[in-house]
């Protein structure tokens, strides 16, 4: 089974990892999953058929020709004329591209563009006589360790339905060496089985928005995976898919937030957070813009630059909109008292 090995380094340890790319050994067909047109997604918790209704036919089967043989992974459809977004490992060295929709249909696609220092990779399929079905891209700063989630994909390669398999989010703001020697961060870890053929598969919130996307697993270790965090990449995404060069460089706070609503009521007492909306400040990263600023753990940031700040997906939206070496204003609650500094972004 080919794979791509790179290193992933934590507790001072360095541990071969392998990176998710099946033979095509098995044919693969559609991924396909039942219509349940009644099915209920807001408001209550999902079970994973029903997750399957929504998403399935969102995920696609990718299979390349390269020069080295054949190989297989995974994608989710953005847009109903078929851009889909996938692994760069994926795509890597392909000399053809072909995608399975949950449908049945197969087409040849092209790549948009790709930033392997990222594992990002945008493709389009061509010659499509009707629409395709998007996945609906939830918000990974919103996730919390203990949350269970779904991964789906080409496992292996095996064929015929996807391989779906559930777990919960182990850690978020992992990074792992990749194998071209740059540092993939704010990756997802998570215990949801992750196998070759995964790569660019949607990793599912129990809402059934992705959050995450399937790329790499630890070889010798058991039930350790990762996943792009959705949040991290969707500004890339957005540049590749538009036929944009994807900006190498993207702007950082520094800081690891969950909604305030979210955190724990004993965290809650232990920080003194009096603030009834905000982020809540998890880590400080040493260094950065954010720690300069004097935030600090157990901090709730309320507004940015004026504008106000309701949860954690608000924090990475103002500053996905900005430069780094910008600067910005923060406000944030400490033991109920409110405070005010300027951070400068810095960049990953």
């Amino acid at each position: 089974m080919g794979g791509l090995v790179g290193a992933i380094v934590a507790g001072g340890l360095t541990t071969a990892a392998l990176w998710n790319r099946g033979t095509s050994s098995v044919t693969a067909s559609s991924v396909a999953a039942p219509s349940r047109p009644n099915a209920t997604i807001a408001g209550e918790p999902l079970d994973i058929q029903t997750l399957l209704d929504k998403v399935g036919p969102s995920v696609v089967s990718i299979h390349t020709g390269t020069r080295q043989g054949d190989a297989a992974g995974s994608g989710v459809v953005l847009t109903e004329d078929g851009v889909v977004l996938t692994n760069a490992h994926v795509i890597e060295g392909a000399t053809t591209i072909e995608v399975d929709f949950a449908d049945g249909r197969t087409a040849e696609a092209r790549v948009l563009g790709a930033v392997p220092e990222n594992d990002v990779a945008v493709v389009k399929v061509e010659g499509l006589t009707s629409p395709v079905t998007p996945a609906e891209l939830g918000s990974s700063e919103e996730l919390q360790v203990g949350d269970t989630v779904v991964a789906i994909g080409n496992a292996l390669n095996l064929g015929d339905e996807p391989s779906v398999t559930t777990g919960i989010v182990s850690a978020t703001g992992r990074s792992i060496q990749a194998p071209s020697g740059s540092s993939l961060d704010n990756l997802i870890q998570t215990d949801a089985a992750i196998n070759p053929g995964n790569s660019g598969g949607p990793l599912i919130n129990a809402s059934g928005q992705v959050v995450g996307i399937n790329t790499a697993i630890l070889a010798d270790a058991q039930n350790i995976g990762f996943a792009l965090s959705i949040d991290s990449i969707r500004s890339l995404v957005e540049d590749l898919s538009a036929g944009r060069e994807a900006a190498a460089a993207r702007p950082v706070l520094g800081v690891e937030t969950v909604g305030v609503t979210d955190i724990n009521p004993a965290v809650s007492e232990r920080y003194g957070v009096t603030a009834t909306s905000g982020a809540f400040i998890q880590t400080v990263s040493p260094g950065s813009g954010a720690e300069q600023a004097g935030l600090q753990e157990g901090d709730v940031i309320v507004a940015i630059d004026g504008r106000r700040i309701r949860s954690a997906a608000d924090v990475g939206q103002v500053v996905r909109s900005m430069q780094p070496g910008d600067t910005i204003e923060i406000t944030w609650e400490r033991q109920g008292e409110e405070q005010t500094g300027t951070a400068t972004l810095g960049s990953r």
